[in-house]
């Protein structure tokens, strides 16, 4: 590799502690794919952080060259004396799910369970301002609310607890990264699906491309501003929480069980509460199918929760008595 210039090292640098703070860098584990984004950034890394760091390329197994692209970056790292693992997904895609979020749960899982295992505080993925602007008109166009139109957060507390996701990029444009890789002879591959029309992702990578009134930067830093008023309102979700929650006499389990006394709350609060309770019961019995996020759509549950009338979402019954609202595992469907 020909040495990287000190200006985007050193912007780089400043990328990264911008968003760790005062926790600063001892051991950053990499998420690299194998695209021209992912292999700046481990460049970058590697320049920035010397002997700090270790990658790790995920081969869901989906395209045969999966494993030649792992390849490509196992073999970059042990000529940078990068520590480096390829981590193989071992669980079959369910025809019925989503197969783009198939794969993003199973690389986390994956990504997650190795960095903590090397010991890392921090794992960095390449997202980056084009990336964020897609991901808000995505979202905008599903009709998310405040939580999901803030984005990809810059960093996230993953993996019990002990590991920060951090995307240290969400500053950078693609351009620049994939610049940094071609100047200097960095390999990359680019992968076909991030061109083919039949993924939401895709179409508006090109309504971004071909539309100039669309400032990819511009609409990031929008982001920026969305996900300060969404910490804002998660901070009164949890007060409104530990205040809201009531305990019927009589229940001797209530952990698998929440009620919320909604009274006088805007819509906004009772979405999250909503969203806390259903999320709080799934990971208490242990539902991890259908999806759930911030970025679900919850309208219809809530629209049903105000009228009075149970409903169902992501596994969870919800059924409201006057102001309180009970959220519990829906009972087993009954087959006919």
């Amino acid at each position: 590799m020909m040495p990287l210039a000190e200006a985007p090292v050193a912007r780089f640098r400043a990328s990264v502690e911008g968003v760790t703070g005062p926790l600063g860098v001892r051991w950053l584990a990499l998420a690299v794919s194998g695209g021209p984004d992912s292999m700046a950034m481990l460049a970058l890394a590697v320049t920035a952080f010397p002997g700090q760091v270790a990658a790790a390329t995920v081969d869901h197994r989906l395209r045969t060259a999966n494993a030649d692209e792992a390849a490509m970056v196992a073999a970059w790292c042990a000529g940078a004396g990068v520590p480096h693992a390829t981590l193989v997904v071992d669980q079959p895609h369910d025809p019925r799910e989503n197969l783009h979020d198939w794969a993003r749960r199973q690389r986390y899982r994956l990504l997650e369970h190795w960095a903590i295992e090397t010991g890392a505080h921090l794992l960095a993925t390449a997202h980056h301002a084009d990336d964020q602007a897609e991901t808000f008109l995505m979202r905008a166009a599903r009709g998310s609310g405040v939580a999901g139109l803030a984005g990809i957060r810059a960093r996230q507390l993953v993996g019990g607890g002990g590991l920060d996701l951090i995307r240290p990029l969400l500053g950078w444009r693609r351009h620049e990264l994939h610049s940094i890789a071609v100047a200097h002879a960095i390999p990359f591959v680019d992968d076909p699906s991030n061109a083919d029309g039949r993924f939401d992702r895709a179409q508006f990578r090109g309504m971004l491309a071909t539309t100039p009134l669309l400032d990819p930067a511009q609409i990031a830093r929008a982001t920026e501003h969305v996900a300060e008023a969404d910490a804002a309102l998660r901070a009164m979700e949890r007060w409104l929480w530990t205040i809201r929650k009531v305990m019927p006499v009589g229940v001797e389990d209530p952990d698998d069980q929440i009620w919320l006394n909604l009274a006088d709350l805007p819509r906004e609060l009772k979405r999250r509460l909503a969203r806390a309770a259903i999320s709080h019961v799934r990971e208490v019995t242990g539902i991890t199918r259908p999806d759930f996020s911030d970025a679900t759509n919850i309208e219809p549950l809530l629209d049903a929760l105000e009228a009075g009338k149970s409903a169902t979402q992501a596994g969870i019954l919800a059924t409201p008595k006057a102001d309180i609202w009970r959220f519990a595992e829906a009972p087993p469907r009954r087959s006919h």
